[in-house]
């Protein structure tokens, strides 16, 4: 037999945590003397503690790998009762470990234990190169990357589909995604659905219109930092995404990635109508007017409607006698810029096919 600390006990004496009383309590030995090991070579695990509120548990479990306790959801075994109990956890949802101060609650102290670092400030990994300090060792680990600059992992995580390689399981099951078009998280307002749990909590704000970030130049105000992050470029004249292939600078980068169509000649919106595809889905918008006969626009002196803006723009110019275009030759001038000036150069563009 050998001895391990039983730490569920330690929970009963944290001031901020709170334990739940669970099943593994009621059958835990209440006397404070520890179980007496029965070997007949030696008295006890050497190293091993021996000390009141500690647990005896079958050597034949530690040495031989035994793991007699398996789950009846995953199938996956354990050496002792008392984890597949805490095993039993994530199946079933339970949290008996409650913080103390904001109610969230863990599946097991250590979870527990980690979190109220956020509370109490706590940060006890330092990094040794820059000295800066983390709540946990993994972020000390991914932190330590910066110096080593480490890229390839020593159990890294692959996309099965286009082969990118992540140092965490959970960034690569996040990635997948994008390829299933998974969308597990769902807007509980309008039923619109998300990848993941954090476009879904930037998506609500559209619900409850809170915008708590406002522009020190203009005072117009946002709901998320990166929208007035991105809303000082206007004032900055800040552009910092550049085409690799003509050299235009942006100020987003989905303006950059739209402008790359123009590149690639990629065309992804359909219409379902006739077929024809437009780089982008403004454009599809005031395709799709010439099916349906749409026309939103109205001129407010003769109430004339037209599909498109441009077409009221040329309209207007009938009311108000504009005639922007001058003929350099004869000086002429016209209210759109037509075929005049083909009297001119004699430009005969339209023949007889007989």
């Amino acid at each position: 037999f050998y001895f391990i600390k039983n730490e569920v006990d330690d929970t009963k004496f944290m001031s901020t945590g709170v334990h739940v009383k669970t099943e593994e309590d009621e059958e835990r030995p209440q006397s404070s003397q520890p179980l007496q090991c029965q070997t007949e070579d030696r008295e006890e695990e050497p190293g091993a503690e021996s000390s009141a509120g500690q647990t005896c548990f079958s050597c034949s479990e530690h040495h031989t790998g035994e793991r007699p306790f398996g789950c009846g959801d995953c199938g996956k075994r354990f050496a002792q009762r008392r984890i597949l109990r805490m095993h039993m956890r994530v199946h079933t949802g339970e949290k008996p470990f409650a913080c103390g101060d904001c109610g969230k609650m863990f599946a097991d102290q250590g979870g527990l234990k980690v979190h109220m670092r956020v509370h109490t400030g706590e940060k006890p990994f330092t990094c040794a190169d820059c000295r800066k300090m983390f709540a946990d060792q993994g972020g000390l680990n991914m932190h330590m990357r910066c110096h080593t600059g480490e890229k390839h992992f020593k159990n890294p995580f692959s996309c099965g589909d286009c082969g990118k390689i992540f140092s965490q399981q959970g960034s690569l099951m996040f990635h997948m995604r994008g390829h299933t078009g998974e969308k597990p998280f769902s807007c509980g307002d309008c039923g619109k659905r998300f990848a993941q749990r954090g476009n879904l909590k930037n998506h609500m704000i559209c619900h409850t219109g809170v915008k708590t970030f406002g522009c020190s130049d203009c005072g117009k105000m946002f709901a998320r930092p990166g929208g007035l992050k991105e809303h000082m470029r206007c004032h900055t004249g800040e552009k910092p995404f550049i085409c690799g292939d003509c050299g235009k600078r942006f100020a987003q980068g989905g303006y950059l990635k739209k402008h790359m169509r123009c590149h690639t000649g990629e065309k992804p919106f359909c219409c379902g109508d006739c077929g024809k595809r437009f780089a982008y889905g403004g454009v599809l918008k005031n395709h799709m007017r010439c099916h349906t006969g749409e026309k939103p626009f109205s001129c407010g002196e003769c109430g004339k409607r037209f599909a498109y803006s441009g077409d009221l723009k040329k309209h207007m110019k009938c009311h108000t006698g504009e005639k922007p275009f001058r003929c350099g030759d004869c000086g002429k001038r016209f209210a759109q810029g037509g075929n005049h000036m083909r009297c001119h150069t004699g430009e005969k563009p339209f023949g007889c096919g007989d």
